[in-house]
């Protein structure tokens, strides 16, 4: 019988590969795995502290950020107040340009600009907007027309500060349009601070069914481009008036529409969509009322005149888009409350351009505009930051937690003398024993062969 010795196949080590960094070698040569050293340092983690500086950056950066609608729609109506202003210019270079010429003007300008806008910028569908929101877009323009619609006929039969008060109440009409069809939050303290505003409004324009008819102080505000000396309304009927009245709450119902689509489109469609939609159906309705009405149209005769035209247009464009883009980044009901705001700014306008000077029932309402609108602006504020330390709060409770439980981990690994070492830095060493090569493991191999 031979007697064949059969060699084992199975390594003497078994080898794994470990980074060299976390192996380090005893005196006998071996090589013991390192584990890593841990980033948490056993205690309470160090806090930085922000500066003053960088505390003021941080609530400054913060407080635009929750306020960024808010921001626009003011700064929407700097523009409006400036194409007033261009408005009464014009009108006191030559002669009175009619409101409808004022609109397809203006409204012309608007659509031309953003048509190219969407051409050079490629925005996919320029006329009708995008399919899911052509319903919304066409709403808002048949409504936005009577908005203005509203303002240009009761211009024609109220003073404009009776107007002016009129107009100031699709701010609060949006507030609830905005809770019961759009679902949106609208807090008790947003209503108050609402209701101030048209007070203040009502002190700076002091309309003559509360105030009584009073010769004016030469503070003659513009509403959408419509001066107060253009539209006398003396000797007007009582049902001519009352017609008026009621006009003039239709606009503030397409008012309130045009605010309550543009927030309820959002996103979905550009704002150029929006503006080109409302532009268009209000150059098609004032061209046909003043063909139908045979209103003359009053060319410009200077360079003067033109320029105040261009400017109109252009800043009746910057209104719109800044407006329609506060609105799409905010609540309807935090939205319209800054505009409130352009009846300040006319005034400002008023004393810089015609030097004339307010009275101080309209200084306290400036005052009463201002505080509700920075009240709005603060009561969010403080929601988001109290929203923000509760997260910080929770999140501080899991640190605290889990460094007490590493704490734990760390002395009950000490008290066995041994090291916590990470399950991926364990690196087995196992020595096999050398082959038996004796005479029975041979007879074994050959007898289960």
């Amino acid at each position: 019988m031979n007697r064949t010795t059969y060699p084992s196949d199975t390594p003497v080590t078994t080898i794994f590969t470990v980074p060299l960094q976390h192996v380090r070698h005893d005196d006998e040569g071996l090589s013991i795995p390192t584990p890593r050293q841990s980033t948490s340092r056993r205690g309470t983690r160090r806090l930085k502290v922000p500066t003053p500086l960088q505390s003021l950056y941080l609530g400054t950066k913060e407080t635009i950020q929750n306020n960024t609608g808010m921001l626009l729609v003011a700064a929407s109506q700097v523009f409006f107040s400036l194409m007033n202003v261009a408005v009464k210019k014009l009108n006191s270079l030559d002669n009175p340009v009619p409101a409808l010429e004022l609109i397809i003007v203006r409204m012309g300008i608007t659509w031309i600009c953003c048509v190219s806008y969407m051409m050079i910028a490629k925005v996919p569908d320029p006329f009708l907007g995008p399919k899911g929101v052509r319903l919304l877009l066409a709403l808002r323009g048949f409504v936005g027309f009577f908005g203005l619609f509203g303002v240009y006929y009761s211009l024609q039969y109220l003073s404009l500060s009776d107007a002016t008060v009129l107009t100031f109440l699709a701010p609060m009409f949006t507030c609830v349009t905005g809770a019961l069809i759009l679902k949106e939050d609208f807090h008790w303290k947003q209503a108050v601070a609402g209701l101030c505003s048209l007070f203040g409004v009502v002190l700076i324009a002091r309309p003559d069914f509360i105030f009584g008819h009073r010769k004016h102080d030469g503070i003659t505000h513009l509403v959408e481009g419509v001066d107060l000396d253009l539209n006398p309304t003396d000797g007007v009927p009582p049902t001519q008036r009352l017609v008026a009245v009621g006009v003039a709450l239709i606009g503030v119902c397409g008012a309130t529409g045009a605010y309550t689509t543009i927030r309820a489109i959002g996103k979905r469609a550009h704002p150029m969509h929006n503006l080109v939609s409302f532009s268009t159906q209000c150059v098609i309705v004032a061209t046909i009322a003043m063909l139908v009405l045979h209103t003359p149209i009053v060319l410009p005769t200077q360079l003067d005149f033109a320029a105040m035209l261009v400017m109109i247009g252009l800043f009746g464009f910057c209104a719109q888009f800044l407006l329609t883009l506060g609105l799409q980044r905010e609540t309807a009901s935090r939205g319209t409350m800054a505009v409130y705001i352009q009846i300040i700014f006319a005034t400002a306008f008023e004393k810089i351009f015609f030097h004339t000077t307010p009275s101080p029932l309209s200084i306290i309402g400036t005052i009463i505009i201002m505080s509700s609108a920075v009240y709005v602006a603060v009561t969010k504020n403080s929601s988001g930051s109290m929203k923000r330390a509760q997260l910080q709060a929770a999140m501080l409770e899991d640190i605290t937690l889990e460094e007490g439980l590493l704490a734990n981990q760390e002395g009950d690994d000490e008290s066995d003398g041994q090291k916590a070492i990470p399950l991926q830095d364990v690196v087995i060493m196992k020595e096999v024993p050398e082959p038996v090569h004796t005479e029975r493991a041979s007879l074994d191999k050959l007898s289960s062969g």
